[in-house]
């Protein structure tokens, strides 16, 4: 059994955005304040809203832990890559012109380490030598 698996890095990706949409949801000052962002009625907005996006991201990792490698599989791995290195980018440009304190870059790490965690389960998927998740041969049957 590998020690990084599509199943272990969806649940682990489940559990971290349901845990980043909480704290957006229920206490964005803390994670605001930690980039030196203050906490403004349109900002708590904009993180409540966000929120929700993380809490369905979450849902989906989480039904999805058990795909087998597919090109759905593949499109959910690439978005969640996009995403992440986009968001760790934009926290890079935030900090460089001022907007954010270095404590962004607690975040841009998180979200370079998922993309390079996401890209290593996703090359590996790829080259299964006609083997599932389970290690029994595609053409074996019942």
């Amino acid at each position: 059994m590998k020690f990084l698996s599509f199943y272990r890095l969806s649940v682990l990706t489940s559990i971290l955005f349901i845990l980043l949409a909480a704290i957006l949801m229920f206490a964005p000052d803390k994670i605001l304040a930690s980039w030196g962002v203050e906490l403004t009625i349109e900002s708590g907005l904009l993180a409540r809203r966000i929120a929700a996006l993380y809490t369905g991201l979450a849902v989906m990792f989480f039904m999805v832990r058990t795909a087998e490698h597919s090109t759905t599989r593949t499109a959910l791995i690439y978005g969640v890559i996009t995403s992440c290195m986009i968001l760790a980018a934009l926290g890079v440009y935030e900090f460089a012109t001022g907007h954010a304190t270095s404590g962004i870059f607690s975040a841009v790490f998180i979200e370079v380490v998922l993309s390079l965690l996401f890209m290593t389960v996703c090359c590996s998927g790829s080259k299964s030598n006609g083997r599932n998740s389970n290690g029994r041969s595609k053409t074996d049957r019942k």
